[in-house]
């Protein structure tokens, strides 16, 4: 189950978001902000999100940048209305974006 702040979080994650943090003296990471492609800031991004996420591996840092989501984060993300566009978008990759293309669903991604 993923609550429904952690899928707001994923669908701005699979749109091209991400999540900028600062760590604490001893490493580990204090606060977070997730913005979104455009550059506005998700207020549904708390560090408790933020840890339930990073434990069930839905996103991951490479090189010490911003967190972006993962390929299990798109595959676990539920398709959502895009407000923009008035289409589906699902962060999904490959072949699942594929099937579900074949079963009439219209991707804004």
């Amino acid at each position: 189950n993923i609550s429904k702040f952690e899928q707001r979080v994923l669908h701005v994650l699979s749109q091209g978001g991400r999540i900028n943090f600062v760590r604490n003296p001893n490493g580990k990471v204090a606060s977070v902000e997730c913005y979104t492609r455009e550059g506005y800031v998700l207020s549904d991004c708390s560090l408790h999100v933020f840890q339930s996420l990073k434990k069930r591996g839905f996103i991951k840092s490479y090189g010490g940048k911003a967190y972006r989501i993962s390929r299990k984060g798109r595959l676990s993300v539920r398709a959502q209305i895009d407000k923009d566009k008035g289409q589906q978008c699902c962060g999904c990759v490959g072949l699942e974006k594929n099937a579900m293309q074949s079963q009439g669903v219209v991707l804004s991604c």
